[in-house]
């Protein structure tokens, strides 16, 4: 599950609410989208890629900061040149001739221009009956791009977009069945299928590499689009409904969106951007919640609801886009299919206005919800608030482009990484204990910036903002040095150039950034082009100017626009919100009438009655699909190359030839299996801070500038897995640190040299800069707990079965947390010991013995690369000194307490999961079981959890090489039904209700996640880790034969073992205390942990 990294991905880049509707198996909400603007590509750390995930998005260790990507740079002279103009078979299929004003389909070709960065011609097409505009990019890429955009500009904080994105995918006039888009996630190859609001606009896209699949998709999209099947139910079932089981049982809401928002509405710093927001724009659409303030969302009518559809969901106000290597006139015929129904109409309304610039600075503050034993806990310290200092800038149209070049620049040098000049003077000041906010945001019409600080004594909003002014006006005056600009440059650059996007589609990445501009009837062409304008503002920094100076006089120092958002604990606020809406529900109970109770108990029935009822075969047929004869029968395999390296030959060296366009990829991985499990923690913790506290030779923040100048990025991270292990799921521990980097050719020698520093001359003796990174640390592990509770669920009940995970929970679960939370709290009494234990954990893990180097690169530079790797070997000592695992607290041994186990937290919803081992019971899974779990999670798990049970998302997961099944919920308003739901399960796949038909489509689907899309470095990683694991190319057929060839024995099989799990089973539940009191009332006992 390590490279399905949405989850972290979206939420290290926290300003935008953008809400996602997503697959019973990935169901999660996020505030994101900085990084589709357009100097802020996606991270080149994996990403999810597509709706029907085998794993939700949830990190391993769900506390770590440090598995995100750090993108950075190269020299600007280096040899990862612009690209050069293509041969016409590289441009995938541009309708042959075509000239402007042409017209193709009923579309004329308004604009045609080849678009050096990104390899692509770009084809502006306008639909003449409509005024639909299409941007068609023609290219090699096979990764295909479809998306529907259309500007959704809400007045109020109903969620009528949001409920509306998840409503459209219920069904249509040609695909008249419950759930298309579920249907899509069982049968197709996709490598991307989803939907999304922002603040202004609702996006509906999909990918895949296979042509027939990618039009199904684009076929069910747009008839989803354009002609839904809308009704009160649905409204219902997505939005919101009252609930009532009998006359005298309790009134509840229930809605999908409405659970969603209550969970979104439990994260502080989601709360705090938000609010940033509305308050920067009070006067226009951005001043409300387009995803829905779930103190409003019910009331949201009917009729409100539909003529919003009517409203915005025209083709007139649609943007369409495509992207890849097919047919341009095969797209535009697709495209008219549907348009041809419309008429051109007026959409001037759905125009995002502009807020007028306000005549002084503000300064607001709120409260959010904290539990009493957090409050009392960390009561001294008081260390509870949190605030952001905004900006309202231009609008972005109306800027140069390379005025928006400059400024992303200047973003990035002051709070790129800990070094970096604002985000340094913010932690330096000890007013907080870790930056937020995202930065630069050009998203929306005007774009804005958020700085701030959280872990702060209340009060301390002023202190804060005088701290940015300050900062921001000595930066302005004295500037930045060289080493700095030069740095970022490089970082930016680099970042362009490589285009690394992980699985998530380079052409999904395009098209977002067109959109900054392409909304608000602009060129969509501009965001997209950036060597002009970045070799302008790089002569103008080189002469001298002053450019960054300016930058911040202008849009910082003299802009009147400007709040302060300070978030306030309130001990009794979850109590006063659960308060508030019993009241109003008692109120609206004591309004009826008997009668008036009764429908709503018939209402309640019929619902989940109509739920229940299975949609017709004729239906389902409609649904376009692949065949299974369709699918490939072989795996995907790659070229890897093995040697052994280093003193003795004791160093594993894997090499894998591929295209990387002159960029080199090297992992290298020190083997962590003598550490002791009670230094599993400072492992972890090492691992967070190898290139932030500096060396012997320099401080964290030149390495940070030298990182950036002469290499594509390091990372460090803390691997853990176990090695195949068929008979018992119980094999060897691998685990190992690792640092990712990446640069190109010409500078390997300095990669490699850094690397070295890193781990041979780190200085652990700073003992303020380790206190504050320690911090830092905690505080965003903590800070994860609410948005990714279903993680820590499932950390605790895997930690439960097996070696492996016992040190995943030690390393990122709330076992972590409470470990930095003791170092926290007793950090200058225990300066000594952690001094000792981090420099030990090190000199254990740093040695040749059991080292693994992994390189990815173009096949000629492989050689060089290999010399290179032997003289870095030659500083590293041939053996480890550090810790000897011989004390009965170093045992890793599994807990195997199969109990109830409640984390409590100040939230409004839950996250329930539920799991145990299966081969423990002398269950041998195989590739038939993984499907039967596939098809479990996308139709009896999602049909009972989260359209009856209306959490955000119910799912299972199987580790096929531990025998770890768990069940998990997501945003859930429920805890007994769902373990009663979860319980159900191998019934149903015991049951006549599953057809073969089923099935075979959930073999197209569970290929699909076998064969994702991956670049060159997630190839050349994934195919290291197989070796490493021992996972070979005949186990992987072995398993892909027996997906291909399930049939209704393996679900009944799966299902007879999870009937046997669920006696002795783990139940761990992340909940507020009003959840689990009314658990207990229901005939629950679990025992109860605080973590923070």
């Amino acid at each position: 599950s390590r490279y399905r990294l949405l989850h972290q991905y979206l939420l290290h880049s926290t300003k935008i609410s953008c809400h996602f509707k997503m697959s019973s198996v990935s169901t999660l909400a996020f505030t994101c989208t900085p990084f589709f603007s357009a100097f802020k590509l996606p991270l080149s750390s994996s990403l999810s890629s597509s709706s029907s995930f085998s794993t939700p998005f949830s990190l391993p260790n769900p506390s770590s900061r440090r598995l995100s990507s750090t993108l950075s740079s190269i020299p600007i002279t280096s040899s990862l040149s612009t690209p050069q103009s293509p041969t016409k078979h590289q441009l995938g299929s541009p309708i042959p001739n075509a000239s402007v004003n042409s017209i193709h389909s009923h579309f004329k070709l308004l604009r045609s221009e080849y678009i050096s960065e990104i390899s692509s011609i770009a084809n502006i097409w306008i639909h003449t009956k409509t005024n639909t505009e299409l941007l068609s990019i023609c290219n090699n890429d096979e990764n295909k791009v479809f998306g529907t955009v259309l500007r959704t500009p809400p007045s109020n904080s109903y969620g009528v977009p949001h409920i509306l994105e998840h409503s459209v995918l219920c069904g249509s006039r040609k695909y008249p069945v419950k759930e298309p888009f579920v249907e899509l996630m069982k049968s197709s190859l996709n490598t991307f299928l989803n939907a999304f609001t922002y603040p202004d606009k609702t996006c509906y896209p999909v990918a895949s590499c296979n042509l027939q699949d990618f039009y199904n998709l684009v076929d069910v999209y747009l008839d989803a689009v354009f002609f839904p099947r809308l009704s009160p139910d649905v409204l219902a079932q997505e939005g919101h409904h009252l609930e009532l089981e009998s006359v005298e049982s309790e009134l509840r809401y229930k809605g999908v969106v409405f659970n969603e928002m209550k969970g979104a509405f439990s994260d502080p710093e989601r709360v705090l951007a938000s609010l940033s927001q509305q308050l920067l724009f009070p006067d226009i659409t951005y001043g409300v919640e387009s995803g829905g303030d779930p103190k409003v969302i019910p009331q949201l009518t009917w009729k409100e609801f539909s003529e919003f559809h009517s409203k915005y969901y025209h083709p007139s106000n649609a943007r369409l886009y495509f992207y890849g290597d097919d047919d341009e006139l095969k797209r535009l015929q697709k495209a008219d299919e549907f348009l041809q129904e419309f008429e051109q109409r007026d959409v001037s309304d759905s125009c995002v206005g502009l807020q007028q610039k306000f005549e002084s600075p503000k300064m607001v503050s709120f409260p959010y919800p904290v539990s009493k034993d957090e409050r009392d806990v960390r009561l001294e310290k008081k260390k509870q608030c949190m605030a952001t200092v905004n900006w309202m800038m231009d609008e972005i149209v109306s800027m140069k482009d390379e005025e928006l070049v400059a400024l992303s620049i200047l973003d990035h040098v002051m709070t790129s990484n800990s070094g970096s000049p604002l985000y340094k003077a913010l932690i330096d000041s000890e007013f907080g204990e870790e930056v937020i906010g995202g930065g630069l945001e050009m998203d929306l019409r005007q774009m804005v910036y958020s700085i701030g600080l959280k872990g702060m004594d209340e009060n301390s909003a002023e202190k804060l903002e005088r701290l940015v002014l300050d900062t921001l006006k000595r930066l302005s005056e004295d500037g930045f040095s060289k080493e700095v600009i030069m740095s970022s440059l490089n970082t930016i650059e680099f970042r362009l150039r490589e285009n690394n996007t992980g699985s998530f589609p380079r052409g999904l990445a395009l098209m977002l950034r067109s959109m900054t501009t392409w909304l608000h009837d602009s060129d969509p062409l501009s965001p997209l082009k950036y060597e002009n304008a970045l070799e302008n503002v790089k002569i103008r920094l080189n002469s001298g100017e002053n450019v960054l100076g300016e930058l911040i006089r202008k849009y910082f120092l003299e802009n009147s626009h400007r709040v302060v958002v300070e978030l306030k604990p309130d001990v009794e606020m979850e109590m006063r919100e659960e308060m508030r809406e019993k009241q109003e529900l008692k109120n609206i109970r004591e309004r009826l009438s008997k009668n008036e109770l009764e429908s709503i108990v018939n209402e309640t029935q019929r619902l989940k009655q109509k739920q229940s009822i299975p949609d017709r075969e004729d239906d389902l047929k409609k649904i376009p699909r692949l065949l299974k004869s369709d699918l490939d029968t072989k795996i995907k395999t790659m070229e890897r190359l093995e040697d052994w390296i280093g003193q003795e030959n004791q160093v594993k060296l894997f090499m894998h030839p591929q295209l990387t366009n002159g960029i080199v990829y090297v992992d290298v991985l020190f083997d962590t299996k003598n550490v002791s499990l009670d230094q599993i923690g400072y492992v972890s913790l090492l691992t967070s801070i190898l290139s932030e506290v500096g060396t012997t030779k320099r401080d964290f923040v030149e390495l940070q500038q030298m990182i950036g100048r002469d290499t594509g990025g390091i990372r460090s991270g803390f691997l853990i897995s176990q090695k195949v292990d068929g008979e018992f799921g119980n094999g060897e521990v691998v685990s190992a640190v690792t640092l990712r980097g990446k640069c190109v050719k010409e500078k390997v020698s300095d990669l490699i040299k850094i690397v070295e520093e890193i781990v041979m001359e780190i200085d652990l003796s700073k003992k303020e800069r380790m206190k504050q990174l320690v911090i830092e640390e905690r505080a965003s592990a903590e800070s994860s707990l609410i948005p990714s509770g279903h993680s820590y669920a499932a950390s605790l009940i895997k930690s439960q079965y097996r070696k492996s995970d016992v040190i995943s929970e030690y390393a990122g679960g709330v076992e972590y947390i409470r470990f930095l939370k003791d170092l926290c709290e007793n950090f200058d009494e225990k300066w000594d010991e952690i001094c000792v234990n981090l420099n030990a954990v090190k000199k254990t893990c740093i040695q040749q013995k059991g080292l693994v180097v992994n390189v990815t690169a173009m096949p000629n530079d492989l050689d060089m690369i290999r010399c290179e790797m032997q003289s870095f070997l030659k500083g590293i000592p041939e053996c480890g000194d550090g810790f000897v695992m011989d004390s009965e607290k170093g045992l890793i041994v599994p807990s195997k307490n199969h109990g109830h186990v409640a984390l409590v937290i100040p939230a409004q919803i839950n996250y329930v999961g539920k799991g145990g081992n299966l081969m423990d019971l002398g269950f041998k899974p195989n590739g038939g079981s993984y499907l039967a779990s596939k098809l479990l999670g996308t139709s009896y798990l999602w049909d009972t959890v989260r359209v009856k049970g209306g959490a955000y998302g119910g799912f299972c997961r199987l580790d096929m090489r531990s025998g770890t099944f768990m069940y998990l919920s997501y945003r859930d308003p429920n805890v007994k039904y769902t373990l009663d739901a979860y319980d159900g399960s191998g019934a149903y796949l015991k049951s006549d209700e599953i057809t073969q038909d089923a099935i075979e489509k959930s073999v197209i689907g569970a290929i699909g996640d076998m064969d994702s899309y991956q670049l060159p470095d997630a190839k050349g990683y994934a195919s290291m880790l197989r070796g490493v694991t021992g996972e070979t190319d005949e186990l992987r057929q072995k398993r892909r034969d027996e997906i291909l060839g399930a049939t209704k024995k393996d679900l009944v099989e799966l299902g007879d073992a999870l009937n046997e799990m669920k006696v002795n089973a783990s139940v761990v539940v992340v909940a507020s205390e009003d959840a689990l009191n009314k658990a207990q009332a229901e005939g629950l006992e679990f025992e109860r942990r605080t973590v923070m």
